[in-house]
This record gives C-alpha cells, sequence and structure tokens, in this order.
C-alpha cells in the first residue's frame, strides 16, 4: 500500500475543507505547483490532485494540474469534475497516471464503461459515501443508486481501482472509520484507494490489512501530525504494486 498526499485546489489555492463544505478551510496555501513540488522533495512516491472548483462547476484549474503532471516526474490521479471525453483525453495525453471520475461515472455507467475501455488501467470510480448512501456533485447530492447496485454494474470494467472517501471523517483529522473501510474494501469488485480521515500510522496499518491498495492524506500530512518523510513509518507500507 502506497501513503499518497492530497494536494485540493480551490480558487487557485490548495486547500483542506471538513467534510468537502466550502468555506471550511482549515489552511490555504497559494501555489499548487510549489506545494506539489514540496511533496516529491520529502519523497512522495504518488500525488492525489482534487480540483474543487471543477467539482463545484467553478472554472477549473486544469492546465496548472497539467503542468503538474508534466514537471513533476510522478504518478498523479487527478479528480474532480471530470465529466467529458476531452478532458479525459487531456489529462492522460498531459501525463497523468490516472483520471477520477465520480458524478457522471455514476450517472451514466455506459460512458464510465466506454471511457475505461480506450483508457485501461487509467481511470478510477470516485465512490464517495456520507452516511452509508454514495454521495456526488462535489458531496452536495446523494446518488440515486446503492453501493450493492454500483458494484454490480462495474465489475467487469477494466478500471485502476475505486476511490472510496468516508465524507464523515473528512478533513476532521481524527481517524478513519475502520469499520465502514473494511466493509467497503471486502465489498468492492476493483481496488481500494481510502480517503478520509487518515491521521496515523494506526489508521495506515487498519487501511493496509483490510487490503487498500493506496491511502490518501490529507490534514494530517499538512499540520504535521502525520510525517512519514521523518519517521519510521515510509510512504510505501508493505505491497506498492499501486505505483
Amino acid at each position: 500500500m502506497i501513503i499518497i498526499p492530497a494536494v485540493d485546489i480551490m480558487d487557485h489555492k490548495v486547500v483542506q475543507l471538513v467534510g468537502g463544505v466550502p468555506g471550511t478551510e482549515i489552511f490555504s496555501l497559494p501555489d499548487p505547483l510549489q506545494v506539489a513540488r514540496g511533496w516529491k522533495v520529502k519523497g512522495t512516491p504518488a500525488l492525489h490532485v482534487v480540483d474543487l472548483d471543477g467539482a463545484f462547476g467553478k472554472e477549473d484549474n486544469i492546465d496548472t494540474i497539467c503542468s503538474m503532471a508534466s514537471d513533476l516526474d510522478l504518478p498523479v490521479q487527478v479528480g474532480g469534475g471530470i465529466s467529458t471525453d476531452e478532458k479525459v483525453d487531456r489529462l492522460i495525453s498531459a501525463g497523468v497516471a490516472r483520471v477520477i471520475i465520480g458524478t457522471r461515472g455514476i450517472r451514466d455507467p455506459d460512458w464510465l464503461s466506454s471511457v475505461a475501455e480506450r483508457h485501461p488501467g487509467k481511470v478510477v470510480l470516485a465512490l464517495d459515501v456520507k452516511d452509508g448512501r454514495i454521495t456526488m456533485k462535489g458531496w452536495q447530492e446523494q446518488a440515486p443508486c446503492s453501493l450493492a447496485d454500483m458494484f454490480s454494474r462495474i465489475e467487469d470494467m477494466p478500471l485502476a481501482g475505486i476511490l472510496n472517501t468516508n465524507v464523515n471523517v473528512e478533513g476532521k483529522g481524527q481517524g478513519i472509520d475502520v469499520e465502514a473501510a473494511t466493509d467497503f474494501i471486502s465489498r468492492c469488485p476493483h481496488p481500494v484507494i481510502s480517503s478520509g480521515g487518515v491521521s496515523s500510522i494506526t489508521d495506515v496499518e487498519a487501511l493496509e490489512a483490510a487490503g487498500a491498495v493506496a491511502a490518501v492524506v490529507g490534514v494530517a500530512i499538512y499540520t504535521g501530525a502525520f510525517r512519514p518523510w521523518e519517521w519510521s513509518i515510509p510512504w510505501v507500507f508493505g505491497d506498492d504494486s499501486f505505483l
């Protein structure tokens, strides 16, 4: 399993929101590319970039994100408002390792399947969960289908994996919901990237034991509560095959 720092971009700055709610920024850093370069210097094996502006239907940050992918020589996975073939193709052409598709992929599984078939092993579906239900459109709407239904629809698609963010604990820095994460991973037909609340070696060990291929870390890594570049905790924890 690999540990991946999150670079969430809103209003052209790096932020961390509590529960995905605009206006709850814990911090704001002015230069996303500089932040990304800083994580590379610290030895991260990959980056998780989220275009919050794109997710909320505002002007996106695709130019900045494409610059990151071409500049850093790191695997970069990108999500947030990706809902067209053109945007998917542009990001992959710029060198993005994995494109994360959310709302449209949930609403339109046929389109998701077609994108995955064109880019096998490069498409991740975001299945974010709040109170046990799939949430979408920047965590503002509940999906019209259950997790079980979605798992059935995507089972045979050539996806790189599933990004599962637990919105209930996201941005709080208080740890993961082990029971919810373990249940999701055990039921999911694809490799799972876990996100939401990761803030300690205990969280990482629980996710690794449950079978997650990666853990995305946000608040804890920016506040310094979780410091894999300094402690005995490596960025790559056990199996690194997802790289």
